[in-house]
């Protein structure tokens, strides 16, 4: 199974899981984070750098119930102008997440800052944990961008408990599951270690999952950002502190894979009708 529609192999795209530590409702504080991670991951070669759940404003969901305005982000607030200049900067497309006000309500969102600065499409997460539903609507759409012909497919957290999402994403061309996410020490981080080689495998996909370090909001997080390959197999893992999973999306290495593994193309029952899926070049 082809990735291009040619015989062209793409080059490799480096890209990088952001695993940093939050403070709860400082927006403007994790944004600097958020640039600092950027330079480093730059500085390695990284062209996509992915940010947890929530990055700008941490996962506390006290915080969220009591006073989720505080948590809002927008298209030109200063903490995406922080991220932007960033991208700008060092030639980076970064996917950061927040709290994004729609007229329903509030929703997890995950923003794709381009190489620019400017954001160039939006996500929602679809799948809302329990806890969250009291705060946040779910999103309907699913998104899609390109980066350097690259087709990179976003998810939230939960959104990876559900086999059919990521394979919705990858029946729509995706060559990479992209999720941030905020997984905590126990079951949680038991999950976390099933779902992503679990999503890559079976879609013979990369996944490029981001989690948080250290604790806030009450939580303690897994850590444990990592890459994986279109086989499932683990080719970064941040560990437990903060720092950086970096590794290279190789085209050889997933026609090779698609070529052995097909189940994209030997499914026998047709798999549950996706979302619509915004494709941003």
């Amino acid at each position: 199974m082809t990735t291009t529609g040619d015989d062209r192999v793409r080059q490799p795209l480096r890209v990088a899981a952001a695993q940093i530590e939050a403070v709860c409702g400082d927006l403007i504080g994790n944004a600097a984070a958020h640039a600092t991670a950027i330079a480093e991951a730059a500085a390695v070669g990284a062209r996509v750098v992915v940010f947890p759940e929530l990055s700008l404003s941490g996962y506390d969901h006290p915080l969220l119930t009591a006073d989720v305005a505080r948590c809002e982000v927008a298209t030109g607030d200063p903490a995406l102008r922080a991220v932007g200049e960033a991208c700008r900067a060092h030639g980076v497309t970064a996917v950061v997440g927040g709290c994004a006000r729609r007229a329903e309500g509030w929703a997890i969102a995950a923003w794709v800052v381009g190489p620019d600065g400017a954001v160039a499409a939006t996500y929602h997460k679809r799948h809302l944990d329990p806890v969250e539903r009291d705060i946040f609507v779910p999103g309907h759409t699913d998104t899609m961008v390109q980066v350097s012909g690259w087709r990179l497919g976003l998810g939230i957290c939960y959104d990876a408990s559900f086999p059919e999402h990521a394979r919705g994403l990858a029946l729509a061309g995706a060559d990479a599951y992209l999720v941030p996410g905020a997984f905590t020490v126990g079951d949680s981080d038991h999950r976390r270690s099933v779902y992503f080689p679990a999503r890559a495998l079976e879609n013979t996909a990369y996944v490029v999952f981001a989690n948080f370090a250290g604790a806030h909001g009450g939580w303690r997080f897994a850590g444990h950002s990592a890459v994986h390959g279109p086989d499932g197999r683990p080719l970064a893992d941040a560990g437990t502190t903060a720092g950086l999973a970096v590794a290279d999306l190789d085209d050889v290495r997933l026609r090779r894979q698609r070529d052995s593994q097909r189940m994209l193309l030997d499914r026998v029952a047709p798999a549950p009708a996706p979302a619509p899926v915004v494709v941003v070049p």
